[in-house]
């Protein structure tokens, strides 16, 4: 038998073996020479042969799992401590198999410098489709090698990546490779280390692949702007239609954004929330979303900070969502009660497909108890009514006058009195007016309760805005972030028309809005006054271009370039029925006629907009008029101080 050379079994970039290995070929006279003449001595080794080969080589021990199982489908190697050699031997070998189509790998420890062979495999081999390298320490060299394979792979529809420590700059490796390759239908990136950057990455990856549809980034670091701009990208995608985000922190604040989301999203079937820090405010954020959403058919959001509150409030989306599509929703840890099992009973009557895993029956809505009125506050409301001093509401207990009664005489006039305290408020007010426990109550403290009760009750208003504030701010907040990472995620050129309102008949510009793939946010164009004006009714119409103009161009300040900043609605004004012109706001004064009338240097063109052109002299003619005042003003007391000190 003949033994194959070390280059006869290296993998080259131009030149992958093939276990035909030609032994003996005259290329000097091909043309010349007949058939029967040249002489090809040929001999076929099998696969096993070649391996067998190829370990001897590269020094590493054949395994037998791998020669007994060649002709499988499937070939699972998991744990069996091949490492780069034993990998790069495996490669050799595989090179012209046609049987395996799902090679599995994990825990083998290859590195990258297996992967480079694994590439190399790939781009001679046609047949695997499936590949399995998850825990093998690939790292951000391996990232960029299993780009490569990405790339130059034309068979490959399934890889596993799980545990290779990947980080957020290996992120943006997938993003270029797979942003090409519509091939790959499922990807595996759980158990790496991808965090706000790498979220970023993975939405844009989102964004503008057109293939993938089962995606699972469990056990990361998706959290805060990692998670919104990861959401921003989901919410373009067509295609993805399995999506695993648990154990990743998702928090509040992805769930908002992935309601967001959801709200534009058709495609997803299946979607894991677990373990997210989700609470029943995030659960509320994220129904947002599945009321607008007719495709999910699976939600699981088990092992969440969720309560009976969240669950009713999941049970009412699928119950007044005609049209959705939720089969099955899991909060198996969450206790219900009577009320949850009464209602989803009922909704099942509507969804008989409905199935909702939760842990049993049991729990209770933790509703905060009605906060107790002041006591102090109603007897002096009750006082006052009747126009009543504390003295004379207790003088016939203090017959002294000294306003320290026994705290059995105070509590028996209190009840006995029409004061509306009950038991517990008595008591209250008992221990606040008798704090050291010495059996006499001081009721001189009830004197001056009024302006503390304003000033604590003001304090609390305070706490209690401050609070909405801070969280109408970080919803703003995180909302803008999504709006940022959808533009980020979206080609300038895909626009849609935001639903509009009704067509005016009287010509007119209709109002229009350029939005990024979504209706919910609008470009503001408004923020200059080249490209709105502000109508009769206050509201704001947005022009259409002109002429290709991008509405973030800017012109020059001269008035020939102005005066295309709108159309021309005032060209053919000599056939409308009135001598009046009609400019963007539909009406015109007859003010504005005679300035556009009196100014020499206006055309057609700009006699759409008098009405900004003329308020402006206006204003930096009042600002002028101002200034005067206060010079004036500001003379007058110095000329006035001079005569104080020298007096």
């Amino acid at each position: 038998m003949s033994i194959l050379s070390i280059e006869e079994l290296s993998l080259k970039d131009e030149d992958c073996l093939s276990p035909i290995v030609s032994q003996a070929t005259d290329t000097d006279s091909d043309q010349d020479l007949d058939s029967d003449e040249k002489i090809n001595i040929t001999k076929e080794m099998s696969v096993a042969e070649v391996y067998m080969e190829a370990c001897k080589l590269v020094g590493v021990v054949p395994v037998s799992y791998f020669i007994r199982n060649l002709g499988s489908p499937t070939m699972t190697l998991t744990h069996h401590g091949l490492g780069s050699l034993g990998c790069k031997a495996l490669a050799i070998a595989l090179v012209s198999d046609v049987h395996i189509r799902t090679l599995e790998l994990a825990y083998n420890h290859i590195q990258a410098e297996g992967v480079k062979c694994l590439v190399e495999l790939l781009r001679a081999n046609f047949t695997i489709q499936h590949l399995d390298l998850s825990n093998n320490h690939l790292k951000s060299e391996g990232a960029e090698h299993v780009a490569k394979m990405l790339l130059d792979s034309i068979s490959l529809k399934s890889i596993k990546l799980s545990g290779n420590g990947f980080t957020d700059d290996d992120a943006s490796h997938f993003t270029e490779a797979l942003s090409t390759n519509s091939r790959i239908k499922d990807l595996d990136l759980s158990h790496n280390k991808f965090c706000g950057r790498g979220g970023e990455h993975l939405g844009q990856l989102l964004a503008n692949n057109e293939g993938l549809e089962v995606l699972d980034l469990s056990w990361n670091h998706l959290r805060m702007k990692g998670a919104v701009a990861f959401s921003a990208g989901f919410k373009v995608n067509m295609m993805l239609k399995h999506l695993d985000l648990s154990w990743n922190g998702f928090g509040n604040e992805g769930a908002l954004a992935m309601g967001e989301a959801l709200k534009f999203n058709n495609t997803l079937v299946h979607l894991n929330l677990s373990y997210n820090c989700l609470t029943n405010e995030g659960v509320s954020m994220l129904c947002r979303g599945l009321e607008y959403n007719e495709t999910l058919r699976v939600l699981l959001l088990a092992y969440n900070s969720i309560t009976v509150e969240g669950a009713l409030a999941l049970v009412n989306v699928v119950k007044n969502t005609p049209k959705t599509a939720l089969e099955q929703i899991n909060i198996c840890n969450v206790l219900v009660n009577e009320n949850f099992v009464n209602l989803l009973d009922l909704t099942c009557q509507e969804h008989p497909d409905l199935d909702v895993q939760y842990e049993g029956v049991g729990g209770f809505i933790a509703h905060k108890p009605p906060k107790r009125v002041d006591p102090m506050k109603i007897i002096q409301d009750y006082l006052d009514k009747r126009k009543l001093r504390l003295w004379d509401f207790f003088r016939n207990i203090d017959k002294d006058g000294t306003m320290r009664v026994p705290v059995s005489d105070f509590r028996k006039a209190v009840q006995q009195s029409s004061i509306p305290l009950d038991r517990y408020q008595i008591e209250e007010l008992i221990h606040r007016l008798d704090r050291d426990r010495t059996g006499v109550v001081d009721y001189r403290g009830l004197a001056d309760t009024r302006k503390q009760m304003m000033r604590d009750h003001r304090r609390q208003l305070k706490k209690v805005e401050s609070r909405q504030k801070k969280e109408k701010q970080k919803s703003d907040r995180i909302l803008q972030t999504f709006q940022t990472a959808v533009e980020a995620v979206t080609p300038r050129s895909s626009m849609i028309i935001s639903p509009g309102g009704a067509k005016d008949e009287s010509g007119g510009p209709q109002p229009f809005s350029a939005t990024p793939l979504s209706s919910w946010h609008h470009i503001v164009m408004s923020n200059s006054s080249r490209y709105s004006v502000t109508n009769l009714s206050g509201e704001h119409v947005h022009l259409p271009m002109l002429g290709g103009i991008s509405p973030y161009y800017r012109p020059t300040s001269s008035p020939a370039m102005r005066s295309y900043s709108q159309p021309n609605l005032l060209a053919d004004s000599s056939h409308s029925p009135t001598n009046k012109s009609i400019s963007a706001q539909g009406i015109r004064s007859d003010l504005e006629m005679e300035h556009s009338k009196l100014s020499p240097t206006e055309n057609s063109l700009t006699r759409s907009r008098p009405a900004l052109s003329a308020e402006q002299p206006e204003s930096k003619v009042k600002t002028k008029k101002l200034k005067k005042r206060k010079l004036k003003k500001h003379i007058d007391k110095s000329s006035k101080n001079p005569t104080k000190s020298i007096k």
